[in-house]
């Protein structure tokens, strides 16, 4: 069992920035990991994502502006954000998962409100 908490939401004015951080309880070395976020009345969806191997992949509304980093000395993930827009306002969920070993595993959420 992997446990994951989410840190450095917040609000932040238009055009700023944000850090967000996701703490593993154990190793994630070996583990795909990903952020996805969900706003009000509307279904979760994809962010960014770092595979065990270190390749990235971001949703097209993020490219740019967003990058996800991984320290596996630190078993934690990392979601730098700039250029905030008011549509990433969501609640922002960190993913850890292995396909083949079929685990999957959520934090919390961290609330991020782009605003001003």
């Amino acid at each position: 069992q992997v446990q994951l908490v989410e840190s450095g939401g917040g609000l932040v004015q238009p055009g700023g920035s944000l850090r967000l951080s996701c703490a593993a309880s154990g190793r994630i070395s070996m583990y795909h990991m990903g952020w996805y976020r969900q706003a009000p009345g509307k279904q979760r969806e994809l962010v960014a994502t770092i595979t065990n191997g270190g390749s990235t992949n971001y949703a097209d509304s993020v490219k740019g502006r967003f990058t996800i980093s991984r320290d596996n000395a630190k078993s934690t993930v990392y979601l730098q954000m700039n250029s905030l827009k008011p549509e990433d306002t969501a609640v922002y969920y960190c993913n850890c998962r292995s396909y083949g070993l079929g685990l999957n595993y959520w934090g919390q959420g961290t609330q991020v409100t782009v605003s001003s």
